[in-house]
């Protein structure tokens, strides 16, 4: 079988091997080296800058060449990576950060002798200063913006210690620190390439820069200078990851059923039902060929309603709605069991503050549908408006089944299909009623799905334009609370969202990642950031 793409990118392959100089020229078929090979189903890469780390793609290519001074370890803990302690302040406004003395920056011409520099405080101070830089216009600026200390917030105490101050309080600081944006650069690699940093990286990660044809092969060699030791051996493992980047999902789940590839994130349709059972697991055939392995997933799938409507009961209607849909449907037959049904609130399966007992979430409850709709003045969905749900092509046959199961409780429904730049410039400026959306955490912390809630800010990410003045006073609270007490607060949060149900959440979605049976030490955190640094080929 032949698929668009194959043929370019079996040229992309060899052209990669020759490039790593992993062939002699004597012996063209043997080779020692070990490379990880994987591929980029965007086509593209936009940048190798943390400061423009916006996408999956580009989180992966920095966290292989870059270190954070925390990490979110596959475990959702956060763990010391170039910091190696850290304390709070007791008034929340004060991070002070033990950094490790012991970090060098890959060997780059613009050092001394061309050898990699140690890294300093001084290097912290200067990366996240970055993102709030007008002149560099960092897509992370987000971070810290309205956040840290418009004086001095990032300052070099000496060489080994940190410390950002902030203008008030923000407990969950720790954890966006993890995030790829934070990642230590060197001034000096940086401020010489300028806008062209995006290609010229330099960092203290496991993996540095080699080539990168754009479109076509990017390759990374290990870092034989990297700081981490595993049991004794020092990491990397692997002598080079191999990046392609066919477009085609499909033609990517194809290659690496050939075998031509190491690793595959999620699967594409054409091949959902051909390789997965509908419980979610291998089907026999495969289950020797290749593994599968299904983690957590900061990720809730909803459907978002917005706020401003004066129809009176249109509470009740919401409510109803969410009683109207059969989760356990949508994950068995158009996710192969790949999913959590979304019975509990918006914060997903697995993240500190979920809703494990599903006490204030909705279940499928036909008779319920028919109660709230008959108390909020529409008996039997007479009388109800046209509900319009618009989504993007991708979506389609979720929010069809939606639509199906809404028009079978009475509730008029149709589906609007948007190109998904439309729909999202319309959901952030107020123009859609209803849409079909993803919330993705940044960080493992359930304050980037209470900020979806939160009245002060505006779209993105409160694209519903919930307003509640107890809601707004618990999300305030919780920015300097312990974490038991945040815990709770976020639990209050999720609660009170979920009664005015101004979102449908549809379901929890599961990390899907297949690995070849010679792949071993392959992990990643439930933001979807594989790590690669462990990984053995045998």
């Amino acid at each position: 079988m032949w698929l668009p793409g194959t043929n370019k990118l079996m040229a992309i392959v060899l052209s990669a091997w020759l490039l790593l100089g992993c062939m002699s020229c004597s012996q063209p078929q043997t080779t020692t080296k070990k490379v990880f090979r994987l591929n980029y189903a965007s086509g593209s890469l936009e940048s190798i800058d943390p400061a423009f780390a916006k996408d999956l793609y580009v989180m992966w290519t920095v966290h292989m060449i870059y270190n954070t001074l925390v990490e979110a370890d596959e475990h959702q803990h956060i763990v010391p990576s170039l910091a190696k302690s850290w304390v709070v302040s007791a008034d929340g406004l004060t991070y002070t950060f033990n950094l490790r003395s012991d970090v060098y920056f890959q060997d780059n011409p613009l050092f001394p002798s061309g050898k990699g520099r140690r890294m300093t405080a001084a290097d912290v101070a200067y990366s996240l200063g970055r993102l709030i830089d007008p002149a560099i216009a960092s897509t992370g600026g987000w971070i810290f913006n309205g956040k840290v200390d418009e004086q001095q917030p990032f300052t070099a105490v000496n060489d080994t210690t940190v410390q950002i101050k902030l203008a008030h309080p923000f407990r969950p600081l720790v954890q966006m620190l993890s995030m790829p944006y934070c990642s230590i650069v060197p001034k000096e690699v940086a401020v010489h390439w300028g806008r062209d940093f995006r290609r010229h990286p330099c960092g203290t990660g496991p993996f540095m820069y080699h080539y990168w044809d754009e479109g076509n092969v990017l390759i990374l060699h290990k870092n034989p200078n990297y700081w981490e030791i595993d049991q004794g051996h020092k990491l990397p493992n692997v002598d080079a990851v191999q990046v392609t980047f066919t477009d085609s999902k499909a033609t990517e789940f194809f290659l690496f059923m050939q075998g031509k590839l190491d690793f595959v994130n999620g699967i594409d349709g054409t091949f959902k039902d051909l390789v997965l059972s509908r419980n979610g697991t291998i089907k026999k055939e495969y289950a020797n060929k290749f593994r599968l392995d299904k983690g957590v997933y900061y990720d809730t799938e909803y459907i978002g309603f917005l706020m401003d409507s004066t129809a009176p009961g249109m509470k009740l209607v919401r409510q109803a709605i969410n009683y109207a849909v059969d989760r356990k449907k949508i994950v068995t037959y158009f996710r192969n069991g790949s999913g959590i049904p979304a019975c509990g609130g918006f914060i997903p399966y697995g993240m500190p503050g979920y809703d494990s007992t599903e006490d204030y979430g909705y279940h499928y409850d036909p008779a319920k549908v028919q109660q709230l709709l008959e108390k909020a003045g529409y008996p039997h969905g007479k009388g109800l408006p046209v509900l319009k749900i618009t989504t993007v092509d991708n979506w389609v046959d979720i929010t069809n089944l939606v639509a199906t199961q809404l028009q079978e409780a009475g509730i008029p429904t149709q589906i609007d299909v948007l190109q998904p730049n439309i729909l999202k410039q319309q959901t952030a400026v107020g123009q859609v009623a209803c849409f079909r959306a993803t919330w993705l955490a940044d960080y493992p912390d359930a304050e980037s799905y209470m900020a979806f809630f939160y009245s002060h800010y505006p779209a993105p990410p409160n694209y519903t334009r919930f307003k509640n003045e107890q809601f707004d006073k618990w999300y305030e609270q919780s920015l300097n609370a312990p974490d038991s007490t945040r815990l709770l607060l976020y639990r209050s949060m999720d609660s009170l969202a979920m009664s005015y149900a101004s979102v449908l959440p549809l379901f929890y979605d599961q990390l899907l990642h297949f690995t070849q049976n010679n792949v071993h030490g392959f992990t990643s955190n439930a933001m979807n950031i594989i790590d690669l640094k462990k990984v053995e080929l045998r």
